[in-house]
C-alpha cells in the first residue's frame, strides 16, 4: 500500500548522473512501487538537484529491508567518526 507521504529536505552534496558529477540540493524520501526494482513497493530516494534539469537527478529504489540496513549503516558510520570530524557531522543534524 503506498503512503503518499513524501519527506523532502535540502541536502549538499555531489551526485553522478549521465553528464557526470553535479551539485546536490535537494532529496525526497517515499514509499511507494518501484519503477525498477523487482520488489512490490520500494523505500525511493531521490537525490537532485532542480535548477539542472531532470538529468541532474539520482534515484534509488531500495527494499524495506535493505532501505533499514543502510539506515542503520550510515547513522553507526557518523557515529564513530573521529572527534574533530564528529563535531562536523553533529552539527550539520
Amino acid at each position: 500500500m503506498c503512503t503518499y507521504r513524501t519527506v523532502t529536505l535540502s541536502v549538499e552534496g555531489s551526485g553522478k548522473g549521465p553528464g557526470g558529477w553535479f551539485p546536490l540540493t535537494d532529496a525526497s524520501v517515499y514509499f511507494d512501487h518501484p519503477v525498477h526494482a523487482q520488489a512490490d513497493h520500494t523505500l525511493n530516494l531521490d537525490l537532485l538537484n532542480p535548477s539542472e534539469g531532470p538529468s541532474a537527478r539520482v534515484a534509488v529504489e531500495l527494499d524495506p529491508s535493505s532501505a533499514r540496513s543502510l539506515a542503520v549503516a550510515i547513522l553507526e558510520t557518523l557515529d564513530t567518526l573521529p572527534q574533530g570530524l564528529r563535531n562536523e557531522a553533529v552539527d550539520s543534524r
